[in-house]
């Protein structure tokens, strides 16, 4: 097992997008399409043809980068404070605790701002990470892309959200 890297969080800058948008090329070429299809990973990849639009949409949303050595290496958005979008890692610095460092946070920036339930959509390949996190399937869903149809799991998690003037 590698050993886990120092990974630094920062919001997204708009200037980020075409950067995220390679993220998110590479880590489904290089790791989700090993769950799908070729056909099936054209027609995700196909999401972030028009990187204005991809980078639009993470704009919308809380979205945060993680870097290691200044380099970003992953990000991950929550959707209207209560739903995690996208989770997407270089896959050469896969499974060293980028993933894990981008969720805790969006949890715990969630639960702080009262979200008391997480969901998410996770592909075939992330379920098992979620699952390991205390996220319980709820439905198995596909959803057309493309003229493909994909798979995936929602799931959702109960945070621990802070009680407003309880002491530490």
């Amino acid at each position: 097992m590698s050993a886990k890297l120092a990974v630094a969080l920062r919001p997204m800058l708009p200037s980020d997008g075409p950067e995220l948008a390679a993220i998110f090329r590479a880590a489904i070429a290089d790791t989700a399409c090993e769950d799908y299809s070729p056909a099936q990973c054209d027609a995700w990849l196909s999401a972030a043809d028009d990187e204005a639009a991809f980078s639009k949409k993470l704009q919308e949303q809380l979205t945060l980068l993680a870097t290691v050595n200044r380099q970003t290496v992953g990000f991950a958005s929550l959707r209207d404070n209560a739903h995690l979008d996208m989770l997407y890692v270089q896959p050469k610095v896969g499974r060293r605790g980028i993933a894990t460092a981008l969720v805790d946070a969006l949890e715990i920036l969630a639960a702080s701002r009262g979200t008391a339930l997480i969901t998410t959509d996770a592909s075939d390949t992330a379920r098992d990470f979620f699952a390991r996190r205390g996220y319980v399937a709820m439905r198995r869903n596909t959803l057309e892309m493309a003229g493909e149809w994909l798979g995936n799991t929602s799931m959702e998690k109960t945070l621990s959200v802070p009680q407003r003037g309880a002491l530490q």
